[in-house]
């Protein structure tokens, strides 16, 4: 009996050692349906979907689970739990005497049913801003709070569940930050768990900044350039880390710690439109710009300096849309000649879709995100198809497209078998044909 006793004991001692482990696990599981951020999340483009989600839609479609009305807004969407957030503007009582008035506001929304589950809104005057219909970033939900960075410069700290008010920051007011010509759209990044990175030019010295996540308070500022559109990237090898900009005048490494500036490569971006967000594969950096073209710089083991590897400016000229890697080939959007397939390191291009995936036009765009660890791409393009691809070396092959929203450039976000988009006058949460297994 004694003995019984003491291996009862040492079970239950050993599940006791074990739970955390289990509830751990169990967070882990549930985080893989979670859109939390812009691109995704680890920020790269790559849904992990279900395994039984089925690619040719010839027989089954998606079908429309709910749709609900928003404002206009250029901002993407983010899934957290049941939560799904965007933000959107809203005229006022001011709105007819002054039509640059208005209220930006940050949506919650149930991801079962799209009710409003709350809003927390404020007055975001838009002066003299071009595009000026509403915020353009796409929402960074991290435990249990939700950033946004409104167009000219209001920084909001909010909690999840509640949508109340835990810090906000209005950049201009306080830091005199430089808004860019078409207002500020870069996401805000979390970093260590504790900083909060913004792209915004606050003067002096501020092109890049940290806050405190909990406590909304100024860590470092970093740099003398203006703001461009892109939020910076954490990049790591090994042990080393670096936060990697793309300004309007130079793509500059950082240190994490205090913002110091470790490298810069000079790129003149015209009518500063440093929009797409860099990529970091195989140690270097890829920028892809609308005017003066792409760049592949490689960065030393430690970080501490790069250099220019090549530069393009004929077929590779990205604009809004992040491009993909893959087995050494890069997937790009380029304004004239489409999607555009070469290699990393040479910059060689293999091929172009000659405008199928979206329509040829002056602002061309399409969001662009890995299904799996697979060949196979979920698009969505301005003109509101979803689209099914594969992208190789081989060739650019559509299995299938559906139109889900009007005319957007706002950046969907995908959960389980759920889509969720977005257009100028409603948010809208799609089922995405799945396999049904035969029973045994």
């Amino acid at each position: 009996m004694h003995l019984c006793n003491k291996t009862a004991n040492l079970i239950a001692l050993v599940a006791l050692l074990l739970q955390p482990v289990l509830l751990t696990d169990l967070q882990a599981q549930q985080s893989t349906t979670d859109w939390p951020r812009w691109r995704g999340p680890n920020g790269k483009g790559h849904w992990q979907a279900p395994k039984n989600l089925l690619l040719d839609w010839s027989v089954q479609k998606p079908t429309l689970v709910w749709t609900k009305p928003v404002g206009a807004s250029y901002s993407g969407i983010s899934v957290s739990g049941d939560c799904v957030i965007t933000m959107d503007r809203q005229k006022n009582d001011q709105t007819d005497a002054d039509p640059l008035a208005g209220n930006e506001r940050v949506l919650c929304l149930n991801r079962q049913t799209g009710e409003l589950l709350w809003a927390f809104s404020y007055a975001a005057h838009y002066k003299d801003l071009d595009y000026n219909k509403g915020p353009r970033v796409t929402p960074t939900i991290h435990q249990g709070r939700v950033y946004t960075l409104g167009a000219v410069g209001h920084l909001s700290c909010l909690e999840l569940k509640s949508g109340k008010v835990i810090w906000q920051r209005d950049l201009v007011a306080e830091e005199k930050a430089q808004i860019p010509t078409w207002g500020y759209s870069g996401s805000p990044l979390i970093i260590n768990d504790t900083q909060l990175i913004i792209h915004t030019a606050l003067q002096p010295n501020g092109c890049f900044a940290a806050f405190d996540c909990r406590t909304g308070r100024e860590i470092w500022r970093s740099g003398d350039d203006p703001a461009g559109y892109t939020a910076p990237i954490l990049i790591q090898h090994g042990t080393n880390q670096q936060l990697v900009g793309w300004t309007p005048k130079h793509i500059v490494g950082l240190s994490t710690t205090n913002g110091d500036i470790q490298w810069k490569i000079p790129y003149d971006v015209t009518y500063g439109v440093s929009i797409a967000t860099p990529i970091y594969e195989q140690g270097h950096i890829l920028v892809c710009g609308y005017w003066e073209g792409s760049k592949l710089i490689k960065v030393a083991d430690d970080l501490k300096s790069a250099k220019l590897v090549w530069e393009e400016n004929e077929y590779l000229r990205g604009l809004m849309s992040q491009p993909l890697y893959r087995e050494d080939h890069v997937y790009l959007l380029d304004k004239q000649h489409g999607i555009v397939c070469f290699n990393l390191i040479t910059g060689k291009v293999v091929w172009t879709d000659k405008n199928q995936l979206t329509p040829r036009g002056r602002n061309p765009q399409a969001s662009l995100v890995w299904i799996n660890a697979t060949s196979h791409a979920i698009c969505m393009n301005s003109e509101g198809d979803l689209v099914i691809t594969s992208l190789t070396p081989e060739g650019y092959k559509e299995l299938s497209r559906y139109k889900i929203t009007d005319f957007t450039w706002a950046h969907p976000a995908y959960s389980g078998e759920f889509v969720f988009a977005r257009d100028d006058e409603k948010l809208v949460c799609y089922r995405l044909p799945t396999k049904v297994s035969k029973p045994k």
